[in-house]
């Protein structure tokens, strides 16, 4: 099993010419209607960050195999190294946002992170809220702070790290 803390390079930030995206696994798992978490919705956003030309790493917290509906496939991606999961008795975000400030990485979640958010008030700038509906998955980049009353701009999450889809 892969542990999360194996996602640091040594010595090297980012040997990939693809911008990094961590994906909060629990919040996006949980981020439909319905009782359990869906294991689809890690692997849509997943694949929507590669589309995209990022490298997506999904970590999340151990205990999200109690209620995935997909145990199985799910515990096999844990044992393969794709999903990395927090220590048990951890706080999952701590890893994600150190994660996220040490790699210089983008982070996909819908969470505040409000218990946090003076420790990594730097990594703010670096968090892609995102919307599933009907199996599609859409990403939000803000480009300037939310006014008040106003509507945030939104971009590809690509653009914001300087990289570009074709054409």
């Amino acid at each position: 099993m892969a542990a999360a803390h194996e996602l640091i390079d040594s010595g090297e930030r980012n040997p990939s010419p693809r911008p990094r995206a961590l994906i909060d696994g629990s919040n996006v798992a949980h981020a439909t209607e319905g009782d359990a978490a869906r294991l689809a919705n890690i692997l849509l956003v997943r694949d929507k960050l590669s589309e995209q030309g990022f490298e997506p790493i999904i970590v999340a917290d151990a205990a999200l195999r109690h209620p995935i509906d997909q145990v199985a496939q799910y515990e096999q991606l844990v044992a393969d190294g794709t999903v990395h999961q927090a220590p048990a008795g951890t706080d999952a975000d701590y890893f994600l946002l150190s994660f996220a400030k040490e790699l210089d990485a983008a982070l996909v979640s819908n969470d505040r992170f409000r218990d946090r958010s003076r420790q990594f008030a730097s990594v703010r700038s670096q968090i892609i809220r995102y919307m599933i509906l009907e199996n599609e998955v859409v990403f939000e980049r803000r480009t300037s702070p939310r006014k008040a009353g106003g509507r945030p701009h939104a971009e590809t999450p690509g653009r914001r790290y300087g990289h570009s889809r074709g054409g």
